[in-house]
């Protein structure tokens, strides 16, 4: 491993169950240039355990595959907006199998995906609308500590014991695997920004949900 890959990876490891690195220094944003940099380093980390969370019907015809970031303002507004229709209309009646893949811009994104993948993936989609839905909530100090405690607090409203949320938050091998595998994928598919979307191997921006519905429409052949 590689000093680069390492010290991203501290920015945001949890030690002890105190938050040694909090006060250390601010969020830094991750740029897409770092990603390509260190994309031979995150191919010699075991990504092979972590799970591709995923809803709807993984064998339908048409697979959409989500990067976003759970710190990205455009990524909520699609949480709550788009996504919500979608869901009724495709995911729900099993027309299609989404893929939701985080990205890792800043280490509050990375807490936030940690949180969520910690009730394991039958709770993550519900995890995940809550630290969307509530965004500018958990983000409002900008204080490292107050930002952890308060996802710690949706992870609970989800059910998750304290101390499971603390466990999770400090499996730094966890944290080193989640990054390298977002490195990986952001290289394949040349995510440059969030939200961005794959469906059946081919990439869009951002889209209101009409115009979504039309691209799943013509993929389905309806």
């Amino acid at each position: 491993m590689q000093k680069t890959l390492i010290l991203i990876v501290a920015l945001v490891a949890l030690a002890g169950g105190g938050y040694a690195l909090y006060q250390s220094r601010q969020a830094q944003p991750v740029q897409m240039s770092q990603i390509t940099q260190v994309a031979d380093e995150a191919a010699d980390v075991d990504t092979s355990e972590i799970v591709e969370m995923q809803i709807g019907n993984p064998d339908a015809d048409v697979t959409v595959i989500e990067y976003g970031s759970f710190t990205c303002p455009h990524c909520a507004s699609f949480s709550q907006g788009a996504y919500k229709q979608i869901k009724a209309d495709y995911i729900d009646t099993d027309k299609i199998n989404f893929i939701h893949r985080e990205v890792y811009f800043d280490r509050f994104g990375l807490w936030a995906g940690m949180v969520a993948r910690c009730g394991g993936p039958e709770r993550y989609f519900g995890i995940a609308d809550l630290i969307y839905k509530t965004q500018k909530e958990w983000l409002q100090s900008g204080n490292p500590a107050d930002i952890a405690e308060a996802l710690k607090k949706i992870g609970r409203t989800a059910g998750i014991p304290n101390e499971q949320l603390d466990a999770c938050l400090q499996d730094g091998e966890k944290a080193e695997a989640l990054y390298a595998l977002f490195q990986k994928q952001a290289a394949e598919h040349d995510v440059k920004g969030t939200p961005t979307f794959i469906i059946n191997g081919e990439k869009y921006s951002n889209m209101a949900y009409d115009d979504f519905a039309a691209v799943l429409d013509e993929k389905l052949g309806e």
